[in-house]
Order: structure tokens, then sequence, then C-alpha cells
């Protein structure tokens, strides 16, 4: 999260980036302001989670495994792959999503050390749920952005 209420002025950062040689100071207010919106739009996204019992990390998820329209699940490790979360992350988020009955996981039959995951019925039927108001978090939040 970017927690920064108010950016500096453009002022501020040309002022900076000639001190520190900066080559391209509207870059970097660029960037400031592209952090700012992202972590706004994050605390929007968190609410809604939450206000649905879930949170991003879940919902990443259940989303990661629902995009594989050809396959029923993935290993544990190719979603860990996909998530950028530690390795205890993503175990402490799968083991609560069994127990919630989310999603599923079984051993791999080809590697006994792998575990494959896959949504559940009610796993499926959350993220069906969720999911129209989520986009519409983000599409209200550009609209606003846009204006």
């Amino acid at each position: 999260m970017f927690f920064l209420k108010e950016l500096p002025t453009q002022q501020m950062v040309d002022g900076y980036a000639k001190r520190f040689s900066v080559k391209n100071p509207a870059a970097v207010q660029g960037a400031l302001t592209m952090m700012r919106d992202a972590s706004l739009l994050l605390r929007e996204l968190e609410g809604y989670f939450s206000e649905h019992g879930t949170s991003q990390l879940r919902f990443l998820v259940m989303i990661v495994i629902d995009r594989e329209p050809q396959r029923d699940s993935l290993l544990a490790s190719e979603i860990a792959e996909r998530i950028d979360v530690s390795r205890p992350v993503m175990t402490r988020t799968l083991k609560s999503m069994v127990e919630d009955e989310l999603i599923a996981m079984e051993t791999d039959s080809s590697d006994g050390r792998a575990k494959c995951v896959a949504l559940t019925k009610s796993g499926k039927q959350f993220l069906q749920k969720i999911l129209p108001g989520y986009f519409k978090t983000i599409s209200k939040f550009m609209e606003e952005l846009n204006k």
C-alpha cells in the first residue's frame, strides 16, 4: 500500500530530480500518482472482500484456479507461483479455505508430495456470487478516476 494522502507537488519532485540527477521527473510524478490510485482501489477491494467474509488472497486463489478452464485443479505450487505471497502464508490460506469448504486438496497421483487444489461446488458458487461486485467496484473506481 502507498499511504501518502497528499502527493508531492510537481515543483517538489522537480527539485529532488535536479538534486539526484533524475532525467524524467514527470515520470516520477506519474508513478507516485499511479501508486496512490492503486492503493485507493486496493482499499476499496479489501472492503468489498471483507463485506463478503473473504480476503484478496482467498479471492486470488479461487480466481487463479477458475481461470484454467481446461483443468479441474492446479497444484498448490502452481498457485503459489502465480500469487506473490510466501509459502507459509499460502499454506495457511489453503488450509483455511479447505476448512471453509471453498477448495478441496488431494495428493497428486504422480507425486505424493504435491497437492492438487480444486474449487468445490460451494467455492465456485461463492466466486460467482462475488465476481459481479468485484468488477463493479473496479469499474466504478475507474469511472471516478477518469472524471
